[in-house]
């Protein structure tokens, strides 16, 4: 029989430490690539790419093939459930999503569901998935509902989530069956990912810093762990990553009452403090500051040591706290990773 091939990443997220920490970024895939530039002056708009499968699947791959990188994470977009689920999704140059009908102004259950809409993002899970050297963690990802939620009811981003916020605390009946309607949704698509050839997912919740303690309770932690739930009924040994954005104290209640295999930190978090108050043996994924990549040198020298000191003794996967930005050099990508790899 031939040898299993080591996943270091996949490891990782199954709980154990590996000498020299696998690495990918988020957002990886995109806009500081100079390929990924080329190919989207080629074939159009972000949708159009998410949406076309050859062209998601080179884009998934380019990072890959330049970098080595320990994980490829699919190339698409949270906002496809809510497509999915009826509404209109386009990309306004300059301004980013928008989503119609407003459901600030409209009802759920006047939206008719469009599950056919998520076929392209699969075809391109299967196809990445031949396409993979056999050394590198798939990941897939969606949304997790409360973020989700806050683009369906204001239809397009917001700088605080008022109208979500408005709507969770003035109609939490109506609030609670959008939320339910997007956990059934996400845990169908996720597990699509998961049966196409993904390795492990995670759930990006961008906006979980907006709410109180009380409502990231029921409005980050309850939807997320009944996806954990959902999901591990029928893929038991999948990881699920959780990324909370902006939880800061809480993390320890999110990780806690989740149940994900690793949690993603972002940039403001100390990973000193990190490690001693999360979870023994909790894997955890990040977290240097997006900025500090882009100015490199000293600092990012620094900050590259400060955050594999912090979990030198605890499942590590390095990343960012955040998305990578469009502006980074690809020198300092080269230099964080020789540093990464050094050992």
């Amino acid at each position: 029989m031939p040898a299993t091939t080591h996943k270091k990443l996949l490891s990782v997220l199954q709980g154990n430490q590996e000498l020299v920490p696998p690495v990918w970024l988020m957002r990886q895939a995109g806009r500081y690539l100079p390929e990924y530039r080329e190919l989207r002056a080629q074939k159009g708009g972000f949708l159009e790419l998410a949406y076309d499968s050859d062209a998601a699947t080179e884009i998934t791959i380019q990072p890959i093939r330049r970098f080595g990188f320990d994980a490829a994470i699919l190339f698409s977009d949270i906002l496809v459930v809510p497509h999915a689920m009826g509404q209109e999704l386009w990309f306004e140059a300059g301004e980013g999503p928008r989503l119609a009908p407003r459901l600030a102004q409209s009802e759920l259950n006047g939206l008719t569901a469009s599950p056919e809409r998520l076929s392209p993002v699969l075809d391109t899970v299967r196809k990445v998935s031949a396409a993979l050297p056999k050394e590198t963690t798939f990941l897939g990802f969606a949304g997790s509902p409360w973020t989700v939620a806050t683009y369906m009811v204001h239809g397009q981003g917001s700088k605080d989530q008022s109208e979500a916020r408005r709507m969770a605390y003035a109609e939490p009946d109506r609030f609670h069956a959008l939320i339910e309607s997007i956990i059934t949704t996400t845990v169908d698509y996720l597990s699509g990912q998961i049966n196409a050839g993904v390795d492990a997912v995670q759930l990006f919740d961008s906006w979980a810093g907006s709410l109180s303690p009380a409502q990231f309770e029921k409005w980050v932690i309850a939807p997320n762990a009944e996806i954990v739930r959902r999901l591990k009924v029928l893929h038991p040994d999948v990881p699920i990553i959780g990324f909370p954005k902006g939880a800061g104290g809480k993390l320890a209640a999110y990780a806690e009452g989740t149940g994900v295999d690793a949690l993603g930190l972002d940039e403001t978090i100390d990973p000193h403090w990190a490690n001693r108050e999360l979870p023994n043996g909790l894997p955890v994924q990040g977290n240097l500051d997006p900025l500090v990549l882009i100015s490199g040198g000293n600092d990012l020298i620094k900050a590259v040591e400060n955050i594999l000191s912090a979990f030198r003794n605890r499942p590590h996967i390095f990343n960012l706290g955040h998305g990578i930005l469009p502006d980074t050099p690809i020198e300092h990508v080269e230099h964080l990773l020789s540093q990464i790899r050094k050992g």
